[in-house]
C-alpha cells in the first residue's frame, strides 16, 4: 500500500469515528429529552423522589398543649352590613385549673408528635370581647372533625394562602391513621374549624361573633382536633369503616393532656348550624368515652385535696 493510500485510510477512519461518536451522543441526548418530555406530560410517571409526604417526614415536636386563657385582643371593628344577633352573653365559671400533663399520659403510650406550619390567613387571634364589645369568658370546648381525604391533603390546604374569609380553614391538631399527632395552629390562636356553629351545654347556647360579616361560632373558645379519614371514607356518604385503634388512643391521650372534661368534648356535626356538616362520621363516642375514663380517674386520684 502506498503512503498516500495509508494516509487516506487514516483520514477516513478518524472521520468515521467522529461521526459515530456524534451520532451516539445525539441518540443519548435525544432519548433523555424525550424521556423528560414524556414525564412532564404524564404526571403519574415519577421524575425523582416522591412529593407525597408521610407523617414520618414531619419534624418531631414536643409541644406544651395545656390550654391558656385567651389573650385580650380587641375585636375587628364592626362594618356594614348590620351585624347578625349574637346569642345572649353568658358568664360561665372560669376554666378549672389545668392538671399537669404528666398526670394524664400514663394510660396509653405516648404517640409520635410532629408539627406542620399553617399559613397565617387560615387562623387568627382569640378575642376577649365580641363584635358588640361584650366581654366573653367561655370554658374551653374541644370539637372533633375528620379530614374526608388524606391528612397530608388537609395540611396542604392549611398551608395555602386563603385571603377570602369563606375559604379559610384550619385545625389545632390532626391525628393520622397511624396515631401520629400533628400540631398545626397553636392553642392560643383561633383555628377556623367551624363556621356557623353553637354549642349547647350546661351553660346554655354558647357562640361568639368576632366578625360582623359572619355568623357567630364556637371558634373563639374551641380547640379543634381532626381525625384522618380512612381510604373508604373519601366520599360524601354517611358512614365509612371508622377510625383506627391508634387514632382513638392518641385522641384520648391528647384530650387528657388538655384537662377539658368529656362534657365539653363534642363533634362538628353537633355544633354546626348550617346543616352541612356530619363529621366525624362513624365515630364511636361510647368507645372513646370508655377509653378516656381511665385517664380521667387517674387525674382525679392525683388531684391534691382542696383546702
Amino acid at each position: 500500500m502506498t503512503r498516500n493510500k495509508v494516509f487516506l485510510t487514516l483520514v477516513l477512519s478518524v472521520t468515521a469515528g467522529l461521526i459515530t461518536s456524534a451520532f451516539g451522543f445525539w441518540s443519548v441526548t435525544e432519548k433523555e429529552a424525550s424521556s423528560s418530555s414524556s414525564a412532564r406530560n404524564n404526571p403519574s410517571q415519577p421524575t425523582g423522589p416522591s412529593s407525597t409526604l408521610n407523617p414520618t417526614d414531619l419534624p418531631q415536636f414536643k409541644p406544651d398543649i395545656v390550654l391558656e386563657d385567651p389573650k385580650a385582643v380587641p375585636p375587628t371593628s364592626p362594618a356594614s352590613p348590620v351585624p347578625r344577633p349574637n346569642p345572649a352573653p353568658i358568664t360561665p365559671p372560669p376554666p378549672a385549673t389545668q392538671l399537669p400533663p404528666t398526670l394524664a399520659t400514663s394510660s396509653y403510650p405516648q404517640p409520635r408528635e410532629a408539627k406542620a406550619d399553617v399559613h397565617p390567613t387560615n387562623y387568627g387571634e382569640r378575642f376577649a370581647a365580641n363584635v358588640h364589645g361584650q366581654a366573653v369568658q367561655n370554658n374551653w370546648l374541644i370539637v372533633l372533625h375528620e379530614t374526608v381525604g388524606s391528612a397530608m391533603s388537609a395540611i396542604n390546604t392549611f398551608q395555602t394562602p386563603h385571603p377570602r374569609d369563606e375559604d379559610q380553614v384550619s385545625y389545632h391538631a390532626l391525628i393520622f391513621l397511624d396515631g401520629t399527632i400533628v400540631y398545626l395552629v397553636p392553642p392560643e390562636k383561633r383555628a377556623y374549624g367551624a363556621g356557623n356553629s353553637v354549642f349547647v351545654g350546661a351553660n346554655g347556647p354558647e357562640a361568639v361573633q368576632t366578625n360582623a360579616n359572619l355568623p357567630a361560632s364556637v371558634n373563639n373558645f374551641a380547640y379543634h382536633i381532626s381525625l384522618e379519614t380512612p381510604a373508604d371514607g373519601n366520599h360524601n356518604g354517611p358512614v365509612h369503616s371508622g377510625y383506627t385503634e391508634a387514632q382513638y388512643q392518641s385522641l384520648a391521650w391528647l384530650i387528657a393532656r388538655t384537662g377539658v372534661p368529656i362534657q365539653r368534648v363534642t363533634t362538628h356535626a353537633k355544633v354546626d348550624r348550617s346543616g352541612e356538616r356530619a363529621d366525624p362520621r362513624s365515630f364511636d363516642f361510647s368507645k372513646f368515652s370508655a377509653m378516656l375514663q381511665p385517664v380521667t380517674n387517674l387525674n382525679a386520684s392525683n388531684t391534691p385535696p382542696q383546702n
